[in-house]
């Protein structure tokens, strides 16, 4: 057996797998369908051992799949827009699409090098005209839906990006693309209405428990943050403005003292106005909005806060309350205002007590009474409403329930729902990204581009400014057009949508990539959807997970769709870390995998990845890791060429025709336990690192057996039989993680099929069953020694031959049995006084 040259192997497998078309899919009806998909990926430049580790743990499981039979659909293609292109264009003083293409090679020839099982014929690309038209025909049937508007708001704005952030790309007041300052301004922009699937993408979490991880559940169902209440409006002082708040506590609505203003709300300024505090308010507002929103209201931070100088009227009592501005509340939660009722909540509490503001008990426990005046302690349980008018005596649900009752009657208030959720801004103004397929009329307003004239090219002959401004504005051949309804100039919308669009549905246009007639084949969508395992990474639990479900949605009511949810499976994998911090090109600590490739082999970086940590932990780069799998490899290689000469025309049988040896015996009973845990690992557990490491040990006990291989007949049929079962099942159990040598060796083993076309290996119970057992025999709970004997002894025959056992009698001697406990099948403890 020559050598294992691992280069000349991987070239010739890839190859094959190339002409052949090995990895491709069609709709088969007939056969039970397997979508495995992984994250889109960004065309970055190069890709690093952090992103092969997503691409194999996906691979792995695609390849399992296909060898147990289902109809395995595997495609890749890339989230193609975005202001990284633009960021690298100007720095290059270059074009995004020249930027994205020559990334989008060197990383699909990187890829290829990798051997995943790709249906390269369903490759897309999302900055493709043939791609976002289809963007575009989503936002208009959007816009028919009333789910697409244009509105003023508060938009988080990123100078660094120069463009409008959702709520869910700001981290820590950072940009999540550069890490840049975030600041709030009031600007017109476009929003995707996801809060009017609020409910459904609660409910829909419930059918994704057990197959999510619980911590993207959580995420995401706190990040949509539903809560009953009240709505209730306070009239400020001398003026028609209204101060609308919530609470999910109406009851304590009486013992409201003060109102508290987000410093972002715009009555906060207004209110000040004219009054002494002024300045104050000015200068508070000036410092709060740089502070860390998390900080702001976190329970540790330190409450801030300034009076505005206005006041509201308690729509109850009629009683004049001050109106604060404080930083612990924020404009995203509810309406930017609250009622703080001190007595009841622990931080208005703490607030009240730092600037002397009233505290009055509404809420009374059953065998306590509450002193307002030295409380530290806010009281936040039910209780009896007091200082509450007529509505004295009552508690819990029903005072919450009468007091909503009394609002309405009064059209003050209202029951109502409220969510932390706020609709998804989608405009940007960048230059790279989709055009919104709109025109400005002044005869006619906003006028949707008709579905016919789809899709508005993004113009490539365009020059970014300097600071990435978006050069839209500035090409008369694009912005002047005349209005589909009236044919009078207008002018098209130059702000592109966000990004996460084109990800949002994606995994649906795999299903007809090629598709030019429509979003996507009605009955390749039925057939392949939904995507039956994801994987990526957590940190988009919220951001591309949730778009993705509210997209699939939106899609299900046109009735494009059928299944409730895009992925009914999801695999968060843990971050590759080295030098103590996740591997990344801003640390400077990639690994390149052509390096790999090129020392050890691609079968090498794939073993490596898939067995350093399970998929789901953080996985420690370690070179010496990736030099002992590279050996692992180079002794399955040995070994399997030690018994090719005899078995390469052996055919493994169910039930050889003779008697084996013990020797055969224990290698077929290590085969069916191998193909057992492996299978289980992989099918029931994802964990990789346990499915390899128990071929390790297959492969070990192999290299024991050739011992006694060598000095045996070894042409015996039945011999061989049992040595090429254990050969072609090693290999196999292979195949999903080191797929090339897995491939050539099969090939050598005499099968005419590719190892990833055969049948998965199947385990049978009653081999692994041993003839034999070993039996620990302990006195007083310590190991004294240990009996081989038979797996079908009797409990008692077992506790006679341990009794009877002599070094056993040297241990106990002339002391007395009290008595003997059989652990069956595994151990005696004798216990002597």
């Amino acid at each position: 057996m020559k050598p294992y040259d691992f280069k000349s192997i991987e070239e010739k497998w890839q190859k094959i797998w190339e002409e052949n078309n090995t990895f491709k899919a069609e709709r088969d009806p007939a056969r039970k369908k397997f979508y495995l998909l992984e994250m889109f990926p960004y065309p970055s430049g190069r890709i690093h051992m952090g992103h092969v580790r997503n691409y194999a743990i996906g691979d792995a499981i695609a390849r399992f799949k296909r060898m147990q039979g289902f109809n395995v659909l595997h495609p890749l293609g890339w989230d193609a827009f975005g202001m990284p292109a633009e960021n690298a264009a100007i720095q290059n003083n270059s074009h995004p699409a020249k930027w994205t293409f020559e990334n989008i090679r060197s990383m699909r020839k990187q890829i290829k090098r990798l051997g995943f099982s790709y249906d390269w014929d369903r490759e897309i690309a999302t900055c493709r005209p043939e791609y976002y038209r289809w963007n575009q025909w989503c936002f208009l049937q959007f816009l028919e839906k009333g789910l697409a508007v244009r509105k003023t708001a508060t938009v988080n704005w990123c100078s660094a990006c120069n463009t409008v952030l959702a709520n869910e790309q700001v981290v820590d007041d950072c940009c999540w693309r550069c890490d840049g300052p975030v600041q709030q301004k009031q600007q017109e922009a476009w929003f995707f209405k996801i809060t009017d699937y609020a409910d459904r993408l609660l409910d829909g979490l419930k059918h994704l428990e057990g197959r999510w991880p619980e911590q993207v559940i959580t995420m995401q169902r706190n990040w949509i943050g539903k809560s009953y209440g009240a709505e209730v409006d306070f009239v400020v002082k001398g003026s028609d403005e209204i101060i609308k708040i919530f609470t999910t506590r109406p009851d304590t609505l009486f013992g409201a003292t003060f109102m508290v203003l987000s410093p972002e709300h715009p009555l906060t300024t207004a209110l000040s106005r004219g009054t002494d505090q002024e300045k104050a308010v000015d200068a508070f507002i000036a410092k709060v909005v740089k502070e860390d929103k998390i900080q702001r209201t976190s329970e540790t931070g330190d409450k801030e806060g300034v009076f505005t100088g206005g006041y509201a009227v308690h729509p109850l009592t009629g009683k004049e309350i001050p109106v604060w501005s404080a930083n612990f509340v924020l404009m995203e939660y509810g309406t930017g205002a609250i009622m703080s009722v001190p007595a009841h909540d622990q931080r208005d509490l703490d607030f009240a007590r730092k600037y002397d503001l009233p505290v009055k008990v509404v809420i009374q426990p059953k065998n306590a009474t509450l002193d307002e005046t030295t409380m530290t302690e806010a009281y936040k349980e039910e209780g009896t409403m007091i200082h509450s008018g007529s509505f004295d005596g009552l508690a819990g649900k029903e005072g919450i329930r009468r007091v909503c009752e009394y609002l309405e009657a009064e059209k003050i208030g209202k029951a109502t729902v409220n969510y932390k959720l706020r609709d998804w801004g989608v405009s940007r103004q960048r230059y790279w990204g989709t055009p919104i397929p709109v025109v400005h009329c002044e005869s006619c307003g906003i006028v949707p581009v008709p579905y016919d004239q789809l899709p508005v090219e993004l113009p490539l002959d365009a020059q970014l400014g300097d600071q990435g401004q978006s050069p839209l504005k500035t090409l008369p051949d694009f912005i002047n057009t005349p209005c589909p309804k009236c044919k009078r100039p207008a002018q098209r919308e130059t702000d592109t949508l966000d990004t996460f669009v084109c990800s949002s549905w994606y995994f649906d246009r795999y299903t007809s990539p090629r598709d030019n007639e429509q979003l996507f084949d009605p009955e390749n969508v039925k057939y392949w959807m939904p995507v039956d395992q994801y994987v990526g990474g957590i940190e988009h639990a919220i951001l591309h997970l949730l778009y993705s479900r509210f997209f699939h949605l939106v899609l299900r009511d046109l009735g494009q769709i059928e299944t409730p949810e895009p992925f009914a499976h999801l695999l968060t994998q843990g971050m590759v870390i080295k030098d103590g911090t996740k591997m990344s090109k801003s640390k400077g600590n990639v690994v390149d995998p052509d390096d790999i490739i090129k020392n050890y082999g691609a079968d090498t970086a794939r073993l490596f990845i898939l067995f350093a940590a399970p998929p789901v932990k953080d996985l420690d780069w370690s070179d010496q890791g990736v030099e002992g799998c590279f050996r692992f490899l180079k002794r399955v290689w040995r070994i399997c060429g030690d018994f090719l000469p005899e078995i390469q025309s052996a055919k493994p049988v169910p039930e050889p025709t003779a008697p084996l040896a013990k020797e055969l015996k224990g290698l077929r009973r290590k085969t069916h336990i191998t193909i057992k845990r492996v299978t289980e690992d992989i099918q029931n557990r994802t964990q990789f690192n346990t499915a390899i490491s128990a071929s390790m040990e297959l492969v070990n006990h192999l290299y024991a057996f050739r011992e006694w291989w060598n000095e045996s007949d070894k042409n015996n049929s039945n011999a061989q039989s049992v040595v090429k079962e254990a050969i072609d099942s090693l290999v196999a159990l292979l195949a999903p993680f080191a797929p090339h040598i897995a491939e050539e060796l099969w090939s050598l083993s005499g099968h005419d099929q590719n190892v990833g076309q055969a049948p998965w290996p199947i385990h049978n119970d009653a081999l692994i069953e041993a003839d034999e057992i070993l039996i620990v025999i302990q006195v007083n709970g310590k190991v004294r020694h240990k009996i081989t004997v038979p797996a079908d002894m009797s409990e008692g025959n077992i506790k006679s031959r341990s009794l009877e056992n002599p070094k056993i009698q040297e241990f106990i001697g002339e002391k007395e049995i009290k008595k003997v406990i059989v652990v069956p099948k595994k151990l005696v403890n004798i216990v002597v006084k």
